[in-house]
Order: C-alpha cells, then sequence, then structure tokens
C-alpha cells in the first residue's frame, strides 16, 4: 500500500516537471467542454496509455523501444491533425475521416455533439491515447525507481498497478489544472465575447507543441528553462514514507532489525540456487549441502561503486571467518550487458581478490528467489538454512559483523579469538575506489547516460536516441548538468562515441568522480584525456587518470577519474576521447 501511495505522490509531482508543458495544450484544448464526457476521458486514457507503453519500457528489450517511438510519430500525427481541426474546422472532416470512423471525432462535430449532450468521450479519449505516448518518456526519481524495480523482477502486475498509480496521480494534477484552466477559458470567453480565436489560438499553441515535440526541443529547451524540478520533492517523499523490501531501487538502503531480546527473526527460508548460469572458485552449491554453516550471501555487481566499496569488508568477513562456519557467497547480478560476459566478470572476480564461490545470476534467477531490490545486498542466513538479518547498501559493517558471530554462536562454531575491530580499522585505509564516500560533500547522484534513464541532460536540442547525431557543450553547466560534444550514438543504457575528439563535460561537486566505460567492439584500448575546470587535475587525478590527465580505456569496468586532494568543491569535469568507439555508462561519486 505505501509503495501505492508513493507512487501516487511521484505522479501528482509530475504536473510540477517541466516534460509535462508539451501536453497542456492538448488539455486545455477541451477546458470548455464537460468534464465527464471530455476531459475525464482524456485523462483516463492518458493514464491507460501511460501505464501501458510505461510497462513495455520495463521490458527493456529493443523491439519495445523501437515499437514506443513508432508510436511516438503516430500520436505526433494525430496531435497535428487534431490541431489543424482547432484551426480549420471546415476541413476537419476531410483530416480526420480516418479516426472518425473509428469513432473518434476529432474535429468541429465534436463541439456539436457535447453541446448537445452526446458524443465527446471516443474524441477525448483517442487524444488521452495519443497523449499518453508523448507523455510516457516523462520521468522521475520515484517512476526511475519502479521502471528499474520492474527490468529487473520482469513485467508483474504489481509493477503495472504501481504506474497505473503514477499516472493516476498525474492525471489527478492535470484534472485541477483542466478544472481552473475551464475557470479561466469561461472568465475570457464572457470577456472577448467569442471563442473563435480562443479556439485558434489553441489549435496554434497544440501545432507548436507537435512541432517541438518532433524536434526534441521539448527535451532540451524546456528543460534548461524551467526553473521547477520534482527530483528534491520526489526523492523527499522517498526519504520520508516508511521504506519496505519491495521497494525498487538499487541505491536505497535497509537495515536488518533485532527483536527486544537481542535475538533476531526468521525472514524465511534459503532460496534455491540452482538459477546460476555459472559459478566460480567452487562447484555449484545448494541448500542441502549448506546445512550446518552459516551462509552470508551477497548480491554484487562489478561496476558498483557501492559494491565495491562493500566488497572489502566482505573479503574479511570471508577470510576471517572461513574456518569457524562461514560460507561466503557472492551473487554476481549484471547491471550492464558487458557485465554478462562470463570472461568480464572472471577478469574482475580475479582483479579484485574475490576467492570465495561467486554464482554468475545472468537471468536473475536467484535475485526473484530472494525477491532482491537492491546493489549491494546481503542476507545472512543460520545454520539451519533460514534468513535470520539482511542489509541493503553500504554502511553498518560492524552490525553485519556481530550477525556473522551470532549466527556462529548459535550454531555452536568458534570464533576467533580477537575482537572484530576491523570495520573501524579499514575505513581509514583503503584508498582507490575501495574508500568509502565522503558523505558529507557528496551532492552528486549517480548519472546514466543512455537514454532509457538520463536526467539532467544539458546539450542543445536533447538526445536523440539510437542514432548517430552530432552534439555540443553549452558554454556553462549548471550543478549536475552534463553534456555530449562531437558525434555520439545515445543507446538506451550507454553513449557510443563515433569519433575521435568525442567528449563528455559534467558539473559536479563530490570528491570523487568515477566513469563506467568500455573500449568499442573491437576492443582496443581508448586513450582519454581528463580536465577539471579546464586544467590537467594534477593532485586530483583519480586513480585511473595521470597528473597530466592521460589514461585508456582498456576493459570493461568503472574507471576512477577525479579524486579531489584538499579541499572539495563544484567543479567541471571533462573527458575528451583521443580514439573513437568508447561506450560510456553512468557517472558515479564519492
Amino acid at each position: 500500500m505505501i509503495l501505492l501511495v508513493l507512487a501516487y505522490l511521484g505522479g501528482v509531482l509530475t504536473l510540477l516537471s517541466p516534460c509535462i508543458l508539451p501536453v497542456l495544450p492538448f488539455v486545455f484544448a477541451r477546458a470548455d467542454r464537460p468534464f465527464l464526457r471530455s476531459g475525464l476521458p482524456l485523462l483516463i486514457g492518458m493514464a491507460l496509455m501511460f501505464a501501458v507503453v510505461a510497462s513495455l519500457a520495463a521490458v527493456g528489450s529493443q523491439w519495445v523501444a523501437q515499437a514506443n517511438q513508432i508510436g511516438r510519430w503516430i500520436a505526433l500525427v494525430v496531435m497535428a491533425l487534431f490541431a489543424l481541426a482547432l484551426l480549420l474546422p471546415r476541413v476537419a472532416d476531410h483530416l480526420l475521416s480516418p479516426f472518425q470512423r473509428a469513432g473518434a471525432r476529432l474535429s468541429a462535430r465534436a463541439d456539436a455533439a457535447d453541446a448537445q449532450g452526446r458524443g465527446g468521450v471516443g474524441t477525448s479519449l483517442l487524444i488521452g491515447v495519443a497523449t499518453g505516448l508523448l507523455w510516457a518518456p516523462c520521468a522521475g526519481p520515484i517512476l526511475g525507481l519502479i521502471l528499474t524495480g520492474a527490468a529487473l523482477q520482469g513485467a508483474s502486475v504489481g509493477t503495472s498497478g504501481l504506474l497505473l498509480a503514477y499516472a493516476l496521480g498525474a492525471a489527478t494534477s492535470l484534472a485541477l489544472a483542466l478544472w481552473v484552466g475551464g475557470r479561466v477559458f469561461n472568465a475570457l470567453k464572457q470577456r472577448l465575447g467569442t471563442t473563435e480565436w480562443i479556439r485558434r489560438g489553441l489549435g496554434v499553441a497544440a501545432l507548436l507543441a507537435v512541432v517541438a515535440i518532433a524536434m526534441g526541443w521539448d527535451t532540451g529547451v524546456l528543460t534548461r528553462l524551467s526553473t521547477v524540478s520534482t527530483a528534491k520533492l520526489e526523492q523527499g517523499l522517498l526519504d520520508v514514507l516508511p521504506a519496505k523490501e519491495d521497494a525498487a531501487g538499487p541505491a536505497m538502503m535497509m537495515s536488518a532489525a533485532h527483536s527486544g531480546d537481542g535475538t533476531l527473526p526468521v525472514e524465511g527460508e534459503l532460496p534455491s540456487l540452482a538459477g546460476a548460469t555459472d559459478w566460480l572458485n567452487s562447484p555449484p552449491l545448494d541448500a542441502a549441502g549448506l546445512r550446518g554453516k552459516v551462509v552470508l550471501v551477497d548480491f554484487w555487481t562489478y561496476s558498483c561503486i557501492n559494491c565495491l566499496r562493500a566488497l572489502p569488508h566482505v573479503r574479511e568477513w570471508a577470510e576471517r571467518y572461513r574456518d569457524h562456519g562461514l560460507v561466503v557467497i557472492g551473487v554476481h547480478a549484471p547491471e550492464f550487458a558487458f557485465e554478462r560476459n562470463l570472461g568480464n566478470v572472471q577478469r574482475a572476480v580475479k582483479d579484485l581478490k574475490v576467492t570465495y564461490p561467486v554464482a554468475v545470476d545472468n537471468d536473475f534467477a536467484i535475485w526473484r528467489g530472494f525477491n532482491n531490490r537492491y546493489w549491494p545486498a546481503h542476507y545472512f542466513i543460520d545454520a539451519q538454512g533460514r534468513i535470520r538479518a539482511h542489509h541493503f547498501g553500504e554502511g553498518n559493517y560492524a552490525q553485519s559483523e556481530q550477525i556473522i558471530r551470532q549466527l556462529l554462536r548459535e550454531a555452536g562454531h568458534a570464533l576467533p579469538d580477537d575482537a572484530p575491530s576491523m570495520a573501524r580499522s579499514m575505513a581509514a585505509s583503503r584508498e582507490g575506489v575501495e574508500r568509502q564516500a565522503d558523505m558529507g560533500n557528496l551532492k552528486s547522484p549517480e548519472t546514466y547516460l543512455g537514454h532509457a534513464r538520463a536526467e539532467n541532460f544539458a546539450s542543445p536540442g536533447g538526445q536523440r536516441p539510437d542514432r548517430a547525431a552530432d552534439y555540443t557543450v553549452p558554454g556553462t553547466l549548471a550543478l549536475n548538468q552534463w553534456a555530449l560534444g562531437g558525434r555520439w550514438t545515445v543507446a538506451d543504457e550507454d553513449a557510443r562515441s563515433q569519433a575521435a575528439g568525442d567528449r563528455i563535460a559534467f558539473r559536479f561537486h563530490a570528491r570523487d568522480l568515477h566513469l563506467v566505460l568500455s573500449p568499442g567492439a573491437d576492443g582496443k584500448p581508448v586513450r582519454y584525456r581528463v580536465r577539471i575546470d579546464g586544467q590537467p587535475p594534477g593532485a586530483s587525478a583519480g586513480g585511473d587518470s595521470a597528473a597530466d590527465g592521460s589514461g585508456q580505456v582498456d576493459g570493461n569496468r568503472l574507471y576512477q577519474l577525479i579524486r579531489q586532494n584538499g579541499e572539495v568543491r563544484e567543479r567541471t569535469f571533462e573527458i575528451e576521447f583521443l580514439d573513437p568507439g568508447v561506450h560510456a555508462y553512468a557517472f558515479t561519486f564519492g
């Protein structure tokens, strides 16, 4: 229930987002007509189509993305015809005859039908369906969490319900706007004494909106001009409302809870591990063979910065308690396509010095068995095969180790003689990507470059999905805005460089800046040059860049490019690729 409320409130906030502006002309165009026969069907059509398209988008396959683009252009045609019908009512019947035969009256006849108390519903419903296709790409943090969880868990009735709740929230806001707009419309009619100019004005507005959407101006210009962002409001809802285990989103954190007497509750049985596509460092393990052992299951993926910062603690626990009854199992669940490649995972396991068993969960079978939603996620299983505690995200390492020790004691296993103080001692000694984040200076969020989840993109004209296009970097970037320069192809999960000299810029505030990168299809290293505020990074160079900013992409992984030395402040980062072909996936910060 809490998730439905959260999704609904996220939808309500959509009205404050700039991406809703292109659809408002189509909503206000029917503000002078009866709400039950005009406004309500329009909003219902929008909500239903949004839920359908967003549910398909959650599947994430290429054919769905292509179908959505086709549907978008069909919707643009419908909207253009509607705008022409408003401008030229005398020829509306000729332009819209196919829709009339389908029962959708997008012409001046709809006005007469409404006035006589009949018709109008089909018109509004069709317009709502078409507008829903245009509106579907609009998303904020809450919708992003829903879609991320859906993509990982697979399509389900629950996911569609959450998306419909989100859409109904937005429809509620639009209904309020329609009510207010209707009153304004009626006042204008009384003052002007005519509806024809209003009608034509709405037609011009609708036609301009169609042109703006077709040219991509709605994603570029509106984002830069708008002074209102719903991201902080939505994130506030995520922080204030009580979290639940079925809340989608890899970045949210949850902790295990003790009962009042210090005992740990039973949260369920250890699910099957049979869904692993491969096993590393071990033959396949199963629940029966693990009875009598305390088991820590760690869900991770090797390019995730949160997982990499938690990994040293997991390695230490595996080594420290290996001879005292603990079995650590790493479940590698990929986020990006290159993390599904077994060779890449094998190299990462070796480079990261992971020696305990790793189940490769490319099909997310084990992930679904645990009903998991997070990277990293730790599940603590007792010697009887029962899940007794869990922890999602980074942190609370001392508490996690105490849980391990408590379960080992319950099972009658001996414990090491020395006290568990490593969580405190390790934090100060970590370097590279394993060093804990500087939370006091962390003001930049994880940012994806692929069009499926991209936010705060600032290149003029917006992203042009799935085709090679030329991009430019604006003269100035606001905090957490980013841009492409040169020729790029933006796919659903990455941006692919097409020429030498292509670059990416990001205005950030954090101690560390990382970027997930991979070379081109030929596997050849791609050289790059890093700048911070237009200068070589010097002492602020990260582990994968030299003081002069040079470096190369030689594998599919996360690259640490900046680690600010001294005062941490807002800076402009830029990376130029001296060779073509690089794939850029996501920025992360620490």
